[in-house]
C-alpha cells in the first residue's frame, strides 16, 4: 500500500468489526444494492485521516507539491479545531476503504452503509465503466514510482512537467473515453440493411419520406435472409454494392484531445531527451480520467450512499440505545441548507423524492397532463415500484442529467427551496439576501450553474500549421477565466514546443451609467426608474503565446 511511513498508520480493521461490516453486506443485498465481495477495511487516526482526504484518498498517488500543501493545510486546520471525519472510500477493485480507530461499533455500522452505498454506486453507475477493471491503487503506485524514478533522474524538471500537464488535465476526452469503453464489446460491422436505410436512402440518395416508408414495408414483407429484397435493390442500384464496401473500408480517425495531440504530435517531445515527459502527461491524463466520473456525479454519489445508510440503519436493531446519537450524526450530514449546497442532503433528498414519486406513478402522461394541483396532491395509483426505480437511475445518470430530470415543483415546493439574490443597501451600507425566486427552473438552473463542466477546448488542424498549435474553444454562453490562460498558455507553449493560438469568446461590456451607484432605496433617485438593460456582446478573441509573452487580438 506504499511507504513504510504509509504502513505504519494504517492496519486492517479488527475481526470484531469486520465481522460487523459482512453483516452489513448481507442486509445491503437483501435490500438491492449489488456489489463484489471482497473489500478491504483500514483504520487510521484522526489526524492520519487528513492526509488521505486532500490526496484525492489515494494514498498511493504520486508526490506532487499541491497535495502535499492541502497535507499541511489539512494538518493545520485540524490542529485548531480537531475534527472526526468519518470515512473515505476508493473506488477499485477491492474496494478500500478507511475510518477512523476511535468508531464506537454503533458509528461503525452507520458508516458501512454509507460505504456500501458509495461501492454500489462505483460499481453500477455507467459513467464509471471505464475504471470497473483497474486496479486504481497498483497503478498509482506503479506511477508514483515511475515519477520518483525520473525526479532522480531530472530533477525540477519533472514537477514542471506535471504542473503544465495538469494545466490541461481537464481537456481529457472522458466522454470519448467512457464511449469506446461501452461500445468495445459490441461494436460490429455495419450491416447492409443498416447501410441501405441510414445511409445510402437518406444521405445519397435522398429519397422522399413516402418512398423511405415504402422500402421498410418492403423489408419487412420480404422472404428469410432477404435476399429477394437486396436483388431487386442491386437490379436498381447497381452501384450499391460498391459504395457498401467502401462504408466497411472507411475508417473515420477518432479525434485527439489537447493531451493526446501534443503527446503525439510535439516535436519538443519527439526529441530523444525530452521523450520521458510523455510518460508524465500519460500518467496525469489516465489519473484525471479515472477520477472524471467521480467529479461528474458527486451529489448523486454522495445523497446515495446518504439515502442508504438512512434507510438501512433505521431498520437495523444495533440502533437501539443510540438513535439520539445517530440523530444528531445524521443531522450534520445530511441536513438541508436554505442558502448554499450540500450535496449529501440535496442527493438524498431527490432520490427520497423520486422514489416515491415513482410509487405514487407518477412518471406517467397521465400525472404530467393534470392542471388541478390538488388532484395532483391526491394522485396515487399505488404503483409500489418506487425502489426498482432510483436503481435504475443510481444505474444511467450523472448529475447534471440527474438534476436537470428529476427537480420539478413539487420537490421544490416541499422542501421550500429557493433561489437567493443579494443586494448592496445603501442607507444600511450593507449586503442583504433576498428570495429571488422559488420556481423549480430557476433553482434547477442554479444547481446546474454549479455543476462541474470544462471547456470545451480543441486542436483546430485547419489553423495548426507552421509549427503553431491552434486551440478552439467552444463558446458556450461562459468564457474562460482570464486569470488562468496565461499560466496554462505557458505550460502548452512548453510541451508543444512552439507559439499555441488559443481561439475564445469574451464579452464587450458596455458602459456603465453614471448614476450606477445612486441609492436604489430613494424612489426620487435616477437609479429607481428602470432602465432596459444593454445587450450583452460577444467578440471572438485570439490569445497568442509566443517565447512566453502573451498578446491577444480581434478576429
Amino acid at each position: 500500500m506504499g511507504s513504510p511511513e504509509r504502513q505504519k498508520i494504517m492496519e486492517l480493521v479488527s475481526q470484531h468489526v469486520k465481522g460487523i461490516m459482512e453483516e452489513c453486506k448481507l442486509r445491503a443485498r437483501d435490500h438491492g444494492l449489488v456489489f463484489d465481495d471482497e473489500t478491504l477495511e483500514y483504520v487510521v487516526t484522526n489526524r492520519d485521516m487528513i492526509e488521505l482526504s486532500p490526496k484525492v484518498m489515494i494514498p498511493t498517488l504520486y508526490d506532487y507539491w499541491v497535495h502535499d500543501v492541502r497535507v499541511l493545510s489539512g494538518k493545520g486546520m485540524y490542529e485548531a479545531y480537531p475534527s472526526n471525519p468519518y470515512e473515505t472510500v476508493i473506488n477499485t477493485r477491492p474496494a478500500i476503504s478507511f475510518y477512523n480507530d476511535n468508531n464506537p461499533d454503533w458509528l461503525n455500522v452507520m458508516i458501512f452503509y454509507h460505504v456500501l452505498g458509495h461501492i454500489d454506486f462505483f460499481q453500477n453507475n455507467l459513467f464509471y465503466k471505464n475504471t470497473w477493471d483497474i486496479d486504481l491503487t497498483g497503478q498509482a503506485l506503479s506511477d508514483k514510482r515511475v515519477i520518483a524514478q525520473l525526479r532522480s533522474e531530472k530533477g525540477r524538471w519533472v514537477d514542471y512537467a506535471i504542473e503544465f500537464a495538469r494545466g490541461v488535465d481537464n481537456l481529457v476526452g472522458y466522454h470519448k473515453e467512457l464511449n469506446h469503453t461501452i461500445q468495445k464489446d459490441t461494436r460490429q460491422a455495419m450491416t447492409k440493411t443498416d447501410f441501405y436505410f441510414d445511409i445510402f436512402l437518406q444521405v445519397i440518395k435522398h429519397v422522399s419520406h413516402n418512398t423511405y416508408l415504402k422500402e421498410i414495408t418492403r423489408y419487412n414483407k420480404a422472404n428469410d435472409g432477404n435476399e429477394d429484397f437486396f436483388e431487386q435493390i442491386l437490379s436498381r442500384y447497381p452501384e450499391f454494392e460498391e459504395l457498401y464496401r467502401k462504408q466497411l473500408m472507411s475508417q473515420i480517425p477518432p479525434a485527439l484531445d489537447v493531451m493526446e495531440y501534443i503527446t503525439r504530435h510535439s516535436s519538443f517531445l519527439k526529441e530523444a531527451e525530452n521523450e520521458w515527459m510523455k510518460t508524465v502527461l500519460q500518467i496525469v491524463k489516465n489519473t484525471s480520467l479515472y477520477f472524471q466520473p467521480q467529479i461528474r456525479t458527486k451529489i448523486m454519489n454522495e445523497g446515495w450512499a446518504s439515502y442508504w445508510h438512512e434507510y438501512l440503519f433505521m431498520r437495523d436493531d444495533r440502533i437501539c440505545g443510540h438513535e439520539i446519537d445517530y440523530a444528531r450524526v445524521n443531522a450534520g450530514v445530511t441536513s438541508m441548507p436554505k442558502v448554499g449546497l450540500n450535496p449529501y442532503a440535496l442527493g438524498m433528498r431527490l432520490f427520497e423524492h423520486i422514489e416515491h414519486m415513482e410509487d405514487r406513478g407518477c412518471y406517467s402522461f397521465e400525472y404530467r397532463f393534470l392542471k388541478d394541483e390538488v388532484r395532483k396532491k391526491g394522485f396515487d395509483l399505488n404503483k409500489g415500484t418506487g425502489k426498482e426505480y432510483i436503481l435504475k437511475v443510481r444505474e444511467n445518470f450523472n448529475d447534471f442529467t440527474f438534476i436537470n430530470t428529476f427537480i420539478d415543483q413539487e420537490f421544490v415546493s416541499q422542501h421550500d427551496l429557493f433561489v437567493a439574490g443579494k443586494r448592496f443597501n445603501n442607507e444600511r451600507m450593507s449586503w442583504q439576501y433576498y428570495i429571488k425566486s422559488k420556481k423549480a427552473e430557476d433553482y434547477k438552473d442554479m444547481i446546474i450553474d454549479t455543476l462541474y463542466h470544462p471547456p470545451q477546448i480543441s486542436v483546430d488542424p485547419s489553423g495548426t500549421r507552421n509549427g503553431v498549435l491552434y486551440l478552439n474553444h467552444k463558446f458556450e454562453g461562459k468564457p474562460l477565466k482570464i486569470d488562468f490562460i496565461e499560466n496554462t498558455m505557458i505550460g502548452i507553449e512548453f510541451l508543444w514546443g512552439g507559439p499555441v493560438h488559443l481561439e475564445t469568446s469574451e464579452v464587450v461590456r458596455p458602459g456603465q451609467p453614471a448614476d450606477s451607484f445612486a441609492n436604489f432605496w430613494d424612489p426620487s433617485s435616477p437609479a429607481a426608474v428602470k432602465k432596459a438593460p444593454e445587450p450583452v456582446k460577444w467578440k471572438r478573441m485570439v490569445y497568442v503565446m509566443e517565447n512566453r509573452k502573451i498578446h491577444k487580438r480581434e478576429l
